[in-house]
């Protein structure tokens, strides 16, 4: 059926269809968080009887700065295929949520994993296409409230690591040895507890990724995923060092006190964030070009 049968036969579908088209994208965008509403709902009452840390806000705010930030380049007509993928996931959230339809109820952060996943894909059909789809998404997830669960079943697997990777380093000065998360330092038992986990800090170094690659540079997804693994490697050895200093010190019997041992955790942090925010704004090609030989000028001429 051609558009001019169809405006003959069917003018009220046709207009319907042009008014559809012309809604702005913030209303797309606020109608579909209107319809997540028990999603925000359940992340509020998480955050306000302190189930978990409000960290997710920060990446809430990144992303809705973000998109402030990139009003006057959305798109009038978005992609419709992550359109699509935006109503399915958001229909998916709400009726799995409630468990409708007979299917069986989602615990309430995976229905928000959901959730958020459905806002940021409407958020990008409206982005140009130029954009990288990963920081986007990533900052969605980062504002669930996931640090308690994180903590539960990540949490003990961290500490083991970094307790091994601890006695390396401590080995040549002190008799150490692991036991579990903890570490006998010159007969003495430290243990490395939750907060020394590293979970904050691996929240907080994705964070860092995200809000560079959206905010300070021009990326692709590929650009963006290669560097992750860097992201982890300073993470991992900043909560690493971190803890070897502070266990070292408790085996040498001189323990630091607790504004020392806050203001060693944020210097180490802020190193790692720093760290992290080079590597992402570090050019592709940035190794170092083979030198010309003097020599060689002439050939070259």
């Amino acid at each position: 059926m051609t558009l001019t049968h169809l405006a003959t036969r069917h003018p009220r579908w046709l207009d319907a269809g042009i008014r559809l088209d012309r809604v702005p994208p913030a209303a797309w965008l606020a109608a579909q968080a209107l319809t997540l509403w028990p999603t925000w709902r359940w992340m509020a009452a998480r955050l306000a009887d302190g189930s978990d840390d409000p960290l997710g806000l920060l990446a809430l705010a990144a992303l809705a700065a973000f998109a402030w930030q990139q009003r006057r380049e959305l798109r009038a007509a978005p992609r419709l295929g992550l359109l699509a993928c935006a109503g399915a996931l958001t229909l998916a959230a709400s009726l799995l949520r409630a468990g409708l339809l007979g299917l069986p109820a989602l615990p309430p952060l995976a229905a928000g994993l959901l959730a958020v996943l459905a806002l940021a894909a409407g958020l990008l059909a409206f982005l140009p296409r130029r954009q990288a789809a990963a920081p986007v998404l990533g900052l969605a997830v980062l504002a669930l409230p996931l640090l308690s669960s994180l903590q539960f079943y990540a949490g003990y697997p961290l500490r083991v690591l970094t307790a091994e990777a601890g006695r390396w380093l401590l080995a040549p000065f002190f008799d150490v040895a692991r036991e579990g998360s903890s570490l006998w330092i010159d007969g003495q038992l430290v243990i490395v507890d939750a907060p020394c986990s590293g979970v904050q800090m691996v929240w907080l170094g994705y964070f860092t990724a995200c809000a560079v690659a959206l905010f300070l540079m021009r990326c692709t997804d590929r650009r963006f995923l290669a560097r992750l693994p860097a992201v982890s490697a300073l993470v991992l050895a900043g909560n690493v060092l971190r803890n070897a200093v502070l266990v070292g010190l408790e085996g040498a019997g001189r323990p630091l006190a607790p504004w020392a041992h806050e203001a060693l955790g944020l210097a180490v942090l802020a190193a790692v964030c720093g760290g992290i925010a080079w590597a992402m704004l570090r050019p592709a090609g940035a190794a170092a070009a083979p030198r010309a030989n003097p020599g060689d000028r002439h050939a070259l001429a």
